[in-house]
């Protein structure tokens, strides 16, 4: 036991001693790395600068950005809504839908955006409420695509940069960036002029549907499908291009016949499939 403590003593000692060697041989490093704290070369300007200060907006700044955003994203929706969906639609539910839903989205992502929930949870909550509204009612697939086009937009418009950080060396401070205000209205502007495109008469030929309880079941066999057409294109006064023969019903002498037509220059038709006057809705 008396011959233990020596050997252990030796052992700690041997330890102790590369660790010793190490901190005198590391110590003019540390002392020239001391001298030269504070001093920065000019490679260490990609420090980030909010470790240093944060820009912050102003108040003024803030409502110009809003402004901008809002009286941006509402004139496109109106002149989408004016001009493409209402011309031909005549539905002023769905043009009072579609301007408010647009600005209360840009709202909502605009505010929620600049706090801690995120826009994810934005789109989240905003779609929980949608299905809430829409589920009791069959939207029509041309409305449907509007609202989408209006949801779009108003999510590009609420949440593209306009401000850039400037003078990060010196005074950091936030400026309203043309360049970004630019490339915002060029994207509502390719939006506008791909519905503009679309919508035209000249490039897309407009067709649309009619459902018709048919008495004279006798003519809906292919052989007889001329008489059929014509029997129908009479009693509609519609130009046919085309047919479909849907339930039968021989106890009745009755048949769901679904008739293509092509529509005329401004013509629109909103009510082609509504058999029941409780489905009828007040345009």
């Amino acid at each position: 036991m008396k011959h233990l403590v020596p050997l252990l003593l030796t052992f700690l000692l041997v330890l102790a001693l590369p660790v010793t060697l190490s901190a005198q041989t590391d110590l003019p490093a540390a002392e020239e790395a001391l001298a030269s704290f504070g001093d920065f070369e000019p490679e260490d300007e990609l420090m980030d600068v909010q470790t240093i200060t944060d820009a912050m907006m102003t108040t003024s700044q803030k409502v110009v950005e809003l402004a901008v955003r809002f009286f941006m994203n509402l004139l496109v929706c109106w002149l989408i809504v004016q001009f493409f969906y209402y011309k031909k639609s005549r539905r002023r539910d769905y043009y009072f839908t579609f301007m408010i839903f647009s600005s209360a989205m840009l709202m909502l992502l605009y505010i929620m955006g600049n706090v801690s929930i995120g826009v994810g949870m934005t789109l989240g909550l905003f779609a929980i409420f949608g299905v809430i509204r829409y589920r009791t009612e069959t939207v029509p697939i041309r409305e449907m695509t509007y609202l989408f086009v209006i949801i779009a937009l108003a999510a590009v418009n609420g949440l593209a940069p306009l401000y850039h950080v400037a003078d990060i060396a010196t005074t950091p401070h936030y400026v309203l960036s043309s360049g970004n205000v630019l490339v915002l209205a060029l994207v509502n502007a390719l939006i506008l002029c791909l519905i503009v495109v679309l919508e035209s008469e000249h490039l897309v030929r407009h067709t649309s549907t009619k459902l018709v309880l048919y008495d004279r079941i006798e003519l809906i066999v292919p052989e007889r499908r001329d008489e059929l057409v014509a029997d129908l294109e009479k009693r509609i006064g519609l130009k046919i291009d085309n047919v479909e023969i849907g339930h039968v019903d021989f106890l009745k002498d009755a048949a769901f016949i679904k008739i293509y037509y092509t529509l005329g220059r401004g013509e629109t038709n909103t009510i082609n499939e509504i058999t029941k006057a409780k489905q009828f809705v007040e345009q």
